[in-house]
């Protein structure tokens, strides 16, 4: 029997799913045996997945022993804007996000849950002894750590998990950002510091392969970088400095060679120098701020963050259908 949706549980877990037909009711059934203070609740976001994982979630909702919500996008927003989506669905004191590929191990959840409950702490990520992605993931994966490093207001070496437990005051105030260009790990640094992270283990695919290609990954490096920091047009800045001292050296050298050799073409070496390096440095100014505008015009214009075709819940009488944008479908 379909347990009863309560007002507030202690957990919420908001799982995005995308090819995950194979392994989410794996995941979900492993779920629904924990026991969390408070009680449980689950929620599936389904991210305009190509597979059949909606049917697969819409089966849950009648086979499930603990309360589920699915959402569905229209289409596919991405990861951290189907979390948005999730987080949005979520009734608990705490919340848990994790992948639907079975890596994170379901058993962990309770010890994460714990150290975030028993320690107060507004947000817990976790951290892998041995990461079970390929070598240029967790070379990816180390790279974004360190750019995440510099641009965020975070403490160094914390790894960015997307396995992590956040309180609901951080939920409330992470899901006020509507923008089309979400990186959660940016939002929760934005709203406190008090964050902590345990080491859990981390299991090879059970099914198919990342849905990071190289491209998302680099999406999710311009969303950090461009949507929560102003560290790159500072950097540009900085560039441009350098460039115009080092173009300033090159003006010297040519006006000292010029005045003691006569074998150099007048005007080659000056035009050189300054096609070189003012040239450079304006197309990389250029793109930096090319990045910006475009984002700001794009949000302007209100690309939605998420849009959902519908909302079902476990509970009999509480399903709902509507295609309506993500404002409206909190």
């Amino acid at each position: 029997m379909t347990a009863p949706v309560t007002a507030h549980p202690g957990l919420s877990i908001v799982i995005p799913v995308y090819r995950g037909a194979a392994t989410i009711g794996l995941l979900v059934e492993a779920l629904s045996v924990l026991q969390p203070v408070g009680g449980i609740e689950i929620v599936l976001v389904n991210d305009g997945s190509p597979d059949n994982s909606g049917d697969v979630c819409r089966k849950l909702l009648t086979t499930g022993s603990v309360p589920i919500i699915y959402v569905e996008h229209t289409r596919n927003y991405g990861e951290h804007n189907a979390v948005m989506t999730g987080l949005r669905h979520t009734s608990g004191n705490y919340v848990i996000t994790m992948d639907d590929d079975l890596q994170n191990p379901p058993e962990e959840v309770i010890k994460l849950y714990d150290h975030a409950r028993l320690g107060n702490w507004d947000v817990v990520y976790t951290r892998y002894a041995v990461k079970q992605h390929a070598a240029w993931r967790n070379i990816g994966s180390q790279f974004a750590n360190k750019v995440a490093d510099w641009l965020l207001d975070k403490p160094r070496g914390l790894y960015l998990s997307s396995f992590r437990c956040m309180s609901a005051t951080i939920v409330q105030n992470v899901t006020r950002y509507t923008g089309p260009y979400p990186y959660v790990d940016g939002l929760i640094m934005q709203v406190t510091t008090r964050i902590d992270s345990i080491e859990v283990r981390h299991f090879p695919r059970v099914e198919g392969r990342s849905n990071y290609t190289l491209r998302r990954l680099v999406l999710l490096w311009l969303n950090l970088a461009t949507s929560f920091s102003l560290a790159p047009l500072r950097l540009a800045i900085l560039a441009g400095l350098i460039m115009a001292l080092l173009g300033a050296g090159g003006a010297v050298a040519t006006i000292v060679e010029a005045l003691y050799s006569d074998r150099i073409p007048s005007g080659w070496a000056s035009t050189m120098t300054a096609i070189l390096l003012v040239g450079g440095v304006q197309s990389m100014v250029l793109g930096v701020l090319g990045e910006y505008v475009g984002r700001t015009f794009l949000s302007a214009n209100g690309k939605p963050q998420g849009s959902v075709r519908m909302v079902e819940r476990s509970a009999p009488g509480e399903a709902v259908a509507a295609a309506k944008p993500l404002e409206n479908a909190a």
